[in-house]
């Protein structure tokens, strides 16, 4: 049996979409492509995050209590504020692209340079953003003390509130030693995440102050962090006390699961790539509009095809901000 061909077109040919399938150049076709098969990429890293962070439910941090800090309000409460306003920096600019793209197809060169600048403007704001906010986040805050189990012991006043091991802390009564191999007192060279504090002085600073208690990561029914007697306390420091941590980097995380941090910087930072690639291409087409390219070409598509991916790293970045920050 043959196969019947369907014939289209005056030419009768049986592909009738020339070099413009549904009606878009094949520059503004490839970067649909690229978008899908980023898309996908993003998806597998968030379901991954959404699958550790059920099976470690009840250990995994609180975002109200991880990102609570604001540029130059130390030691102000403000939980998820600046990182609103870092979404807000993202979704301004994708308006901006939206305008730019329309002045583009009016052939209103001006707003165009208007419009560009203020989402190249926008998308630097945004990295800036990020990179203080992963400065603050690998500096820590309180500090913490792992256990032999990889968990996580904080610690807080008698009316819950957290308290700093810096605050508390006894100062050690011999001058420290750092390990190396020169030295001889040690196999290895020391850790290169060591905090500057030992152990025994938390211990000791914790046990002078009777106002102290230690808050573990399991979770109680209303989702809040359990909190020990002083007695509970003292024996689980005692027991379970390893190290001390100091903010949160690879191998470990003052927060709480090691895997929070570990996809934080992982997903974060695959998305300030992106958004770094888009302002890079956002200024270089800037610098075209400015000579005047777009304009002799008659067209200013290139700005819609750039404008395709910064709306791309937008919306990825509302999933991002969704994952890790509201649920």
């Amino acid at each position: 049996m043959e196969a019947a061909v369907v014939r289209t077109g005056t030419e009768g040919k049986t592909w009738g979409g020339g070099t413009s399938p549904l009606k878009a150049r094949y520059g503004k076709m490839m970067m649909w492509f690229f978008i899908l098969s980023d898309s996908l990429t993003f998806t597998g890293f968030l379901a991954s995050y959404g699958l550790m962070r059920f099976k470690f439910a009840e250990t995994w941090p609180i975002p109200d209590e991880v990102f609570t800090h604001v540029p130059f309000l130390h030691g102000v409460e403000a939980p998820m504020y600046y990182v609103a306003f870092m979404t807000f920096v993202l979704i301004f600019s994708s308006v901006t692209t939206v305008l730019a793209v329309d002045a583009g197809a009016r052939m209103q060169r001006n707003k165009v340079i208007t419009y560009m600048f203020l989402t190249i403007l926008g998308g630097l704001v945004f990295l800036g953003s990020q990179a203080w906010e992963w400065a603050t986040f690998i500096k820590g805050d309180y500090g913490a003390v792992e256990t032999n189990g990889r968990g996580i012991l904080q610690f807080v006043d008698t009316e819950g509130k957290r308290v700093a091991i810096a605050d508390f802390v006894a100062a050690a009564s011999t001058e420290r030693l750092e390990h190396n191999r020169n030295t001889g007192i040690w196999y290895k060279a020391e850790d290169k995440f060591y905090t500057g504090m030992a152990l025994e002085d938390v211990k000791a600073g914790f046990l002078a102050n009777d106002n102290l208690l230690v808050r573990i990561q399991e979770k109680d029914e209303h989702g809040h962090h359990i909190i020990l007697s002083r007695e509970e306390s003292i024996a689980k420091l005692d027991k379970d006390g390893k190290e001390v941590v100091l903010g949160a980097n690879l191998k470990r995380n003052e927060y709480g699961h090691p895997l929070f941090a570990d996809f934080f910087f992982f997903i974060t930072g695959f998305h300030g790539f992106h958004v770094s690639i888009g302002v890079m291409l956002n200024i270089i087409v800037f610098i075209n509009v400015l000579l005047g390219t777009y304009e002799r070409r008659g067209h200013y598509e290139m700005v819609e095809k750039v404008g395709l991916y910064w709306h791309f790293v937008d919306l990825v970045w509302v999933f991002v901000f969704t994952f890790f920050y509201l649920v």
